[in-house]
């Protein structure tokens, strides 16, 4: 699926690569879904790589007595320095920060019998109307890691390589609502408390996500 991301950002790459410059770009797939980069000389054994990734991923997930169905939609831009700590080797350390821009939305689904049961009080679908959420994380992530290959090899053309490493995007940030409760003000007041103690839980599930992996191939060509 075509994404408006991917060519906007590519194109601002473009623009901020020296014309003259020796580059390298690459395509690339794996956990941060597929992606492109520029690679472009720093100093003799430091380069650096500008990028941009996007993968979406459709799911359902359980938290407590609710079943939500998500749709993520995980859009990172990277900024990295690739070192190469011996001469002629493809073996490169890697630190830099990504700029992510992930997201996960939430629609919680009824159960067999219509019902919602949220901080053990059971709620018909005209009480809670749609209850909806959202999860992102921090924008500035740090990435620290490792790989091999380097797309400004001394040998115009094709060449493979590959990352292995993780950025912290810290605690999820986690949001929970219901709309279009019609019924009762007392009993909407009582549904927004007990969403709130759901929204708590489900913060709670997703707390072991502040570390996201990062492992991808890539092909390069050094023009």
């Amino acid at each position: 699926m075509k994404h408006p991301f991917i060519p906007a950002m590519l194109a601002c790459l473009m623009a901020a690569t020296p014309a003259a410059a020796q580059v390298g770009a690459s395509l690339d797939a794996g956990s941060t879904g597929v992606g492109a980069h520029l690679s472009f000389p720093l100093a003799s054994s430091l380069n650096g790589r500008l990028g941009v990734n996007y993968f979406k991923h459709d799911f359902t997930r359980s938290s407590g007595q609710l079943e939500y169905d998500l749709d993520g939609k995980l859009q990172t831009v990277d900024a990295l320095l690739d070192w190469y700590p011996r001469a002629g080797s493809s073996f490169r350390l890697t630190g830099g920060v990504i700029y992510n821009n992930t997201r996960f939305d939430a629609v919680a689904e009824p159960n067999g019998l219509s019902t919602f049961r949220l901080n053990g009080t059971q709620y018909n679908i005209a009480e809670v109307g749609i209850l909806v959420g959202k999860v992102d994380f921090r924008k500035a992530a740090p990435y620290l890691g490792i790989g091999w290959g380097n797309a400004l090899s001394d040998e115009r053309g094709w060449s493979f390589g590959g990352d292995l490493g993780a950025y912290y995007q810290g605690s999820a940030r986690v949001s929970l609502r219901s709309l279009n409760c019609t019924v009762a003000t007392a009993v909407c007041q009582r549904l927004a408390s007990d969403v709130a103690e759901e929204q708590a839980r489900l913060a709670g599930d997703v707390s072991d996500y502040k570390v996201y992996p990062v492992l991808r191939a890539s092909l390069s060509y050094r023009f």
